[in-house]
C-alpha cells in the first residue's frame, strides 16, 4: 500500500504537497535501505517513485527525491563538493534505465530533465569522453563501408548484349553475366572481396537491429523519432535489399539492379543518422524526420489523386495520335511519370508546334497547372513553414535528447572493456555499494550578498504593508479617506523601508 501511494504522489499536480506526504510515508518505513525499501519498489510497469517522476516530468519531485541522495562530501568557501547517487540514473547496469525512459517519453516536460543536475553533468561525461569519439569512428566507418558497396555496384559483372532489339525504343547494350562468368579475372576477385564485405555488414546491420526491436517493441523502436525511427526502418530494408541481391547473383537471377539501386539509395540515405552527433547538423535532421513523416506524407496522398487523373486523362488524350511526334504520353505509365514530373515544375508543358494538338490537351493541362502548381505547391510550402516554425522553438531540446539516446545506445551495443562504468562507487567513503557522481559547486559570494540586500527590501516592504493592511481594515472612514490614508501610507512605507535597506546596505558595506 505504501509504494502504491509513493507512486501516486509521483504523479501529483500539487508537488509541494506531494513532496512533504512522500516524506511523511517514508518515515514510517521498516526498510529505509536495502531492496526492500519502499522507494526501490517497482510497479506493475517496472517503474520505481524515482523513475516514475521522471517519465511524468515532475522536476519538483525529481529534485526533491535527489537531494534526499545526495552527500555533502566537503565544504571549503564557495566551493563544495557534493555526491549524487546515480545508481537508478546511471544506464550502465540498468535493464530498463533512467535515461532511455526519458527520451522514449513523448511528454516534453519529462526533457527538461535532462539540464537538471547531476542528469546534465553525467550525460555530458559520457559523451565527451566515450559518446561521442565512438560515434565518430562509427560514421568514418559506415562511409568508407557505403564507398566499397557503391565500387562493387559501378562496377559489377556486365556483358555486351548479343541479342536483337525487339523495338525502336530498345536502347539496352549490356546485360548482367551468370554466376559462372562474373569470377574470373582479378578483377573480379577484388569486387568479390568487397561484395563479401558488403553481405557480412548488412548481416551484422540485422544482428544488431532485430534484439532491439524485439526488447523494446516495434511501434515504439520505429515510431520514435528522438530513437531514430525512421533511420532504423531504412537502414534494416537496406540491409534486406543487400541480402535478395546476394541472393538473385547467387541464382543468376535477372533484375538484380532493382534491389542494387533501392539499396544504394537507402544506404546513403541512412548517413544523415551520424548528423545526429554534430551540433551544427543535428537540428537539421530533427526538421527533415518532421516534415518527411509529418506534412509531405499527408500530402502524397493528395498529391496521389491528382496525378492519377490527370495522368488518366493526358494518356486518354493522346492515346490516338502519333508517339513519335509527341512521345511523353505514348503509355500509361509514362504518363504517370510525365504527370509526377509537371507536377513539380521539373519540366515544362510537352508540346510540339509542328503538329496539330488535340483542343482537350490544352484545357486539361490549363487546369492541372493551376490546380498543381499555384494551389498545391504552394500548401505545402506553407506547411513545411509551419513544422519549421513549431519545430525551431524545440530542436535544441530535442537534439539533447538525441545525443542521450545515442550515447545509451552505444554503452549497450559496446563490450564493457571499452565503455567503463562513469562515477565512483560508494565503498570508497563508505556508502555502500551504490555509484555516486561527484560535482563540485563553487557558490558566489557577491551574488549572496545581493540576495540578502534584496530580501532585506522585500521584508520590510512586507511588513510595512501588513501594519498598513491592518489600519485600513479597522478604520470606518469613508472610501475617500480610505484612499487619502493608503496614499499617505504607501509614500511613508516606501520612505521608512528605503531606509532600512539603505542601513542595512550601508552597514555590510
Amino acid at each position: 500500500i505504501g509504494n502504491t501511494v509513493l507512486h501516486i504522489l509521483a504523479l501529483q499536480p500539487n508537488k509541494t504537497f506531494a513532496c512533504h506526504m512522500y516524506s511523511l510515508i517514508l518515515s514510517y518505513d521498516r526498510n529505509k535501505e536495502g531492496p526492500g525499501s519502499l522507494e526501490l519498489i517497482p510497479n506493475n510497469e517496472g517503474l520505481t517513485p524515482f523513475k516514475l517522476a521522471g517519465v511524468e516530468g515532475n522536476t519538483v519531485m525529481f529534485q526533491y527525491l535527489m537531494q534526499k541522495r545526495k552527500q555533502n562530501l566537503w565544504s571549503f568557501g564557495p566551493l563544495t563538493t557534493v555526491l549524487y547517487d546515480i545508481t537508478e540514473i546511471d544506464s550502465w547496469a540498468e535493464d530498463q534505465s533512467f535515461l532511455e525512459l526519458i527520451v522514449s517519453t513523448k511528454k516534453r516536460e519529462a526533457r527538461q530533465i535532462l539540464d537538471l543536475t547531476p542528469v546534465k553533468e553525467l550525460v555530458s561525461l559520457k559523451w565527451n569522453m566515450y559518446g561521442r569519439p565512438y560515434f565518430c569512428f562509427l560514421a568514418l566507418f559506415y562511409i568508407l563501408y557505403m564507398v566499397c558497396f557503391t565500387m562493387c555496384c559501378v562496377y559489377r559483372p556486365l556483358k555486351p548484349r548479343t541479342g536483337n532489339r525487339t523495338s525502336s525504343r530498345d536502347n539496352t547494350v549490356y546485360v548482367q553475366k551468370m554466376l559462372q562468368e562474373s569470377y574470373v579475372a582479378y578483377e573480379d576477385e577484388l569486387r568479390l572481396v568487397g561484395e563479401l564485405i558488403t553481405v557480412i555488414g548488412a548481416v551484422v546491420i540485422l544482428v544488431l537491429e532485430i534484439p532491439d526491436i524485439l526488447r523494446v517493441g516495434a511501434a515504439k523502436y520505429f515510431g520514435q523519432t528522438i530513437l531514430g525511427g525512421p533511420f532504423h526502418i531504412i537502414v534494416i530494408t537496406y540491409a534486406c535489399m543487400i541480402l535478395v541481391t546476394m541472393v538473385m547473383r547467387l541464382t543468376s537471377t535477372t533484375g538484380e539492379v532493382v534491389p542494387m539501386s533501392f539499396a544504394l539509395v537507402l544506404g546513403w540515405c541512412n548517413v544523415m543518422y551520424f548528423a545526429r552527433g554534430f551540433q551544427m547538423l543535428g537540428p537539421f535532421t530533427i526538421m527533415i524526420q518532421k516534415m518527411i513523416f509529418g506534412d509531405l506524407m499527408r500530402f502524397c496522398w493528395l498529391m496521389a489523386v491528382v496525378i492519377l487523373g490527370f495522368a488518366s486523362a493526358f494518356y486518354i488524350i493522346f492515346q490516338t495520335e502519333n508517339p513519335e511526334n509527341l512521345g511523353q504520353f505514348y503509355n500509361y505509365p509514362m504518363s504517370l511519370f510525365t504527370t509526377f514530373e509537371l507536377f513539380l515544375t521539373i519540366i515544362d508543358g510537352p508540346a510540339n508546334y509542328d503538329v496539330d494538338l488535340p483542343f482537350m490537351y490544352s484545357v486539361v493541362y490549363f487546369a492541372f497547372a493551376i490546380i498543381a502548381t499555384l494551389l498545391m505547391l504552394n500548401l505545402l510550402i506553407a506547411m513545411m513553414g509551419d513544422t519549421h516554425w513549431r519545430v525551431a522553438h524545440e530542436q535544441d531540446e530535442l537534439w539533447r535528447a538525441q545525443v542521450v539516446a545515442t550515447t545509451v545506445m552505444l554503452e549497450r551495443k559496446l563490450p564493457r572493456c571499452l565503455w567503463p562504468r562513469s562515477g565512483i562507487c560508494g565503498r570508497e567513503f563508505g556508502l555502500g555499494d551504490r555509484w555516486y557522481l561527484r560535482i563540485e559547486d563553487r557558490v558566489d559570494p557577491n551574488k549572496h550578498k545581493m540576495m540578502r540586500y534584496t530580501e532585506a527590501f522585500k521584508a520590510q516592504d512586507r511588513d510595512n504593508y501588513d501594519k498598513g493592511s491592518e489600519k485600513l481594515e479597522t478604520s470606518g472612514d469613508t472610501l475617500c479617506k480610505k484612499d487619502l490614508s493608503a496614499l499617505s501610507l504607501s509614500r511613508s512605507t516606501s520612505r521608512t523601508s528605503s531606509h532600512r535597506g539603505w542601513e542595512i546596505l550601508r552597514r555590510n558595506t
